[in-house]
């Protein structure tokens, strides 16, 4: 249902994992040339080819997260997993820009990397909002 307010903090969180990741850059190296997920996907690197594949389950998981909602236990279940997710990109981001000794390769950091804390941002949001939904399902079945 889309009308809920923890559906559209799901699909902000969807877009920002999945939608608009692809067109900003992570990081820019010593040339000046910008780094984007669609590169990291072409690296050598095994750090560097988790990171699309983090932010794109990230993105499923909130989209599947959506349809989820007669069953919101499982919801709820699905978005802390999702907040993991993006700790764990983050920490993978933040080791790979951190790992670099002296900063030759990576110069300038994009506003891709603030991605992951936003989209964690929006799964608390939601999961609040999921918790709120429940709670006030078990209040009327106790009136009943």
């Amino acid at each position: 249902m889309i009308q809920r307010i923890q559906s559209l903090y799901l699909i902000v969180a969807a877009i920002l994992s999945g939608g608009i990741i692809n067109s900003v850059f992570l990081w820019s190296d010593s040339q000046g040339v910008p780094f984007t997920i669609m590169d990291a996907l072409q690296s050598d690197a095994m750090v560097i080819k988790v990171i699309p594949l983090l932010f794109f389950s990230s993105a499923l998981l909130s989209i599947v997260a959506v349809f989820m909602f007669k069953h919101r236990n499982r919801q709820l279940g699905m978005g802390r997993f999702n907040i993991l997710i993006n700790f764990i990109l983050l920490g993978v981001i933040i080791y790979h820009s951190l790992n670099i000794s002296g900063e030759t390769l990576v110069s300038e950091k994009g506003i891709g990397l603030f991605f992951p804390v936003l989209a964690v941002v929006c799964l608390v949001l939601a999961n609040n909002a999921i918790k709120k939904d429940e709670e006030l399902v078990k209040s009327v079945d106790r009136l009943r």
